[in-house]
């Protein structure tokens, strides 16, 4: 085995190799893979090699469809067979939501290019004449899905490596991994020790595991996962004879499992609840290609329904019942990127389907290696995506959910129930009391609106206008007309400082630093081609201090980040506030009346002008006042010591009582901040996208000096920006964009919209996007594809409220 390589690669299955292969092809040939047992001795042997390409992200979406074009033409590359059967995919629908889900999906799939037909009944029975209709009301038909032989595409991916001169090393223990002191990794194994440059563990199961030897705890534990295998049935012999094509892969989702042939027989693959976490306090070293004890009770419900829709199911026999360990996260998507707090530490870990998502995870992850960021934006699978709070435990609960939920309906704005509350501010009781339905966000539980009554509160879900819609009205009423208070404490919080603060940051973000003391300003890290990597809000505390906020569910990524960024002779400080300081957002124009009844601090414009802050007291409880919101209205978020919460909210709700004031939530603030075409990061600012494509152009300083991704922003000013970020107006009835949605004028397909909500204080419903910039005008008429209709839509100038900012200015 070799002492040295540029790369080394823990783990053999099908992402681990997929890895390899697109490393070499990306030049960097000095690459290793290490592997315990044999190449696929772990999830992808029993994987039923299924490529569905339905999934509502954009980012995740374009990962499986790389995959399926990929293991095409694996094939004549290697002149390895993959076993791909172009069958297509089949999913069915029961109800309007369901049909409602997979109209949702369609504009994905358009905006990424997944060709797709929506069917009926009839043609359903025209594709896969053994099922029984009754009770459907359509279908979502995907051509181009299918299945492949797992253990064949691993095998083509291994040859297409290896002949541009990867390595790959079984029967070989990984033992122990350490990070040399200059920097390198040493990589033990029962054969010898290795050392590299990059480590990438793709370990499935064994995630934790691995992730242990170096620190981490990562929010990785497999679920049990069992299909059935059938004896063949003599209507698929009868096909077979007649020579027909295989049927396609079919997905019945209101009964939660797919079916698919095999040898003239059936698979049954249910995802049923109740099924356990496995190997939850680790996994047997010795453990490989062996399988759980079945436990066909548990799919009864799931039988009984396929044969009620495929009568010719229920008079075969079952030949096996497969029933192996699935890797799953939380919310179901892989870790993939840089593991924080580690340099050249890849993670690859957590695919609960990685055939699907394998070749598209080994070109992403590779990217990011070799260029410094994927092509793709990364962050819905991002491994920083999760924080500490995503331990054992919570991973178990949160695992087994995910598993359950595979094929419940996915309403937008959804918030699951398990593992929570996580973690909560102090005013979260009396919110809760005040009506609060609570979403969750990094573990942070935040209202996402206030109910009139308790037996209303909580959530009932549509992909239409639902339960909230009028309650929500009525916060952003407040929010514009008196006064509104809002929690935001799982904002991300860091303290910045030391004598190389300043050229630190300035570095790190291409707007201007706040000059004097008190200013604030917006900022935005950037990634090397110049796409948007982090929004920071920055206020100066001194010449050499500076407070950082950033998205709640940055915090991970953001601290790493800053991190990664450090200069390597010091003089920097970075000191993480998040769990130690909370943050209440009192907007309106009322706000300054109520502020002054509590505080002796001076609120006047004069004296407390827009973009600065100021320590004041509220009562007796020490806060840093920001004059600055996320809604668009005068008014000031007060950040503050935690343990001072109460003592404030309770303050300024008893000042605000003469006025009206009322609490407001995550939807209000998310119709108010729509109508000022505010961004949301990586809902609307992403990667893929330069600050010159999203608008961001007052926050950007060529001549300030050297920052990451101002070179790529120089060449693409002389080329020409592609892009635009807009604002759109929609005629829709009953339901309002929620992101994805593709654009057109005529039939040619313009843009996308990235967010949407309507707009309460003008009465439109509203998006924003991305579109091609020859049609970026305001006033440029064209359609947005919404539930499977084309609604007329039209390009209107940004922040159609208070365009002036003369309300934020009062």
């Amino acid at each position: 085995m070799k002492t040295h390589a540029r790369v080394v690669i823990v783990g053999g299955g099908v992402v681990g190799v997929s890895i390899l292969y697109h490393l070499t092809k990306k030049g960097w040939t000095d690459a290793v893979l290490l592997e315990k047992m044999d190449l696929t001795h772990g999830s992808t042997w029993h994987a039923a090699g299924l490529l569905p390409l339905f999934n509502m992200s954009y980012s995740i979406g374009q990962l499986h469809k790389y995959s399926v074009d990929l293991y095409q033409q694996l094939e004549r590359e290697t002149g390895q067979a993959v076993g791909f059967h172009k069958t297509g995919n089949l999913r069915l629908a029961t109800n309007r939501d369901r049909m409602d889900e997979y109209y949702k999906y369609c504009g994905t799939a358009n905006t990424i290019g997944v060709p797709f037909k929506v069917i009926t009944p009839a043609e359903v029975k025209e594709l896969w004449p053994l099922c029984n209709t009754e009770g459907l009301v359509g279908a979502l038909y995907h051509p181009d899905d299918g299945h492949v032989a797992p253990a064949d595409v691993t095998m083509a991916l291994a040859k297409g490596a290896r002949t541009r001169g990867g390595e790959i090393y079984r029967q070989t223990k990984v033992t122990g991994i350490e990070q040399k002191p200059n920097g390198e990794w040493l990589v033990k194994t029962d054969k010898g020790d290795i050392s590299c440059e990059h480590v990438v563990t793709a370990t499935g199961s064994w995630a934790r595991q691995t992730a242990a030897m170096v620190g981490l705890d990562i929010p990785v534990i497999a679920v049990e996962h069992q299909y059935l295998v059938t004896e063949p049935a003599p209507e698929l012999e009868e096909r077979k004879k007649q020579g027909l094509p295989e049927l396609a892969v079919l997905r019945e989702s209101d009964a939660s499992y797919y079916m698919r042939e095999e040898r003239q027989g059936f698979i049954l693959g249910p995802y049923e609840k109740g099924a356990p976490a496995w190997a939850v306090d680790g996994v047997s070293d010795s453990f490989g290609q062996e399988l759980l004890a079945p436990d066909i009770d548990r799919l009864e419900p799931h039988i009984n329904a396929a044969i009620s829709r495929v009568p010719s199911f229920g008079k075969v026999g079952v030949k096996d019942c497969i029933n192996g360990p699935i890797p799953y996260t939380p919310d179901g998507s892989p870790l993939i990127g840089p593991a924080w707090g580690l340099k050249n530490f890849w993670l690859a870990e957590g695919f609960s389907f990685g055939i699907t998502a394998a070749g598209g995870a080994g070109d992403l992850l590779t990217d990011w290696m070799v260029h410094g960021e994927p092509a793709i934006d990364p962050w819905d699978l991002d491994a920083r995506r999760f924080g500490a709070y995503a331990n054992k435990r919570y991973t178990k609960v949160k695992n087994e959910e995910c598993y359950e939920h595979v094929f419940v309906l996915h309403y937008p704005l959804e918030e699951r129930p398990g593992a929570r509350p996580a973690k909560t501010a102090p005013c979260y009781d009396r919110m809760k009391q005040l009506g609060a339905v609570f979403g969750q966000k990094f573990g942070w539980e935040r209202p996402n609106w206030f109910a009139p009554t308790k037996s209303k509160q909580k959530d009932k879900y549509s992909f239409r206008r639902t339960n909230f819609f009028e309650p929500v009205r009525e916060e952003c009423k407040a929010v514009r007309e008196r006064v509104g208070l809002l929690d935001l404490t799982g904002f991300s919080k860091f303290e910045i400082s030391g004598p190389g603060a300043e050229g630190f940051l300035d570095k790190l973000v291409a707007n201007r630093l706040p000059q004097k003391v008190g200013r604030i300003a917006l900022a935005h890290a950037l990634t090397p081609q110049g796409g948007v990597r982090s929004e920071l809000t920055i206020n100066r505390l001194a010449p050499d201090r500076f407070y950082v906020v950033s998205a709640a569910a940055a915090e991970r990524h953001d601290s790493d980040i800053m991190w990664r960024a450090l200069p390597p002779n010091g003089g920097v400080r970075i000191d993480n506030l998040t769990q130690a300081w909370g943050v209440l957002v009192l907007a309106g124009p009322k706000s300054r009346d109520v502020l002054k009844k509590i505080t002796d601090a001076d609120l006047s414009n004069e004296k407390f002008p827009w973009l600065s802050g100021q320590d004041i007291t509220i009562g007796h409880a020490p806060v840093r006042a920001l004059r600055v919101n996320f809604v668009g209205e005068l008014g000031w978020e007060l950040h503050h010591p935690l343990t001072y919460q109460n003592v404030i909210f309770d303050a300024i709700m008893e000042a605000g009582r003469e006025y009206g004031i009322k609490p407001f939530g995550i939807r209000a603030m998310d119709s108010l901040r729509i109508e000022k075409s505010y961004k949301y990061w990586r809902g609307d600012l992403f990667t893929e996208y330069t600050a010159w494509e999203s608008g961001l152009d007052r926050f950007v300083h060529l001549n300030k000096g050297e920052f990451t991704g101002r070179e790529a922003l120089v060449r693409q000013q002389q080329q020409g920006v592609p892009r635009k970020f807009v604002t759109v107006e929609v005629d829709a009835k009953d339901s309002d964009p929620w992101g994805n949605e593709p654009l057109f004028i005529g039939k040619k397909m313009v843009g996308r919209t990235t967010t949407g909500a309507y707009g309460y204080s003008i009465g439109k419903s509203l998006a924003v996007g991305y579109v091609k910039s020859e049609h970026a005008a305001a006033g440029t008429e064209m359609t947005i594809q919404m539930l499977g209709k084309r609604r007329a839509a039209r390009l209107i100038p940004d922040s159609p409220w208070d365009p002036e900012n003369k309300r934020l200015r009062a």
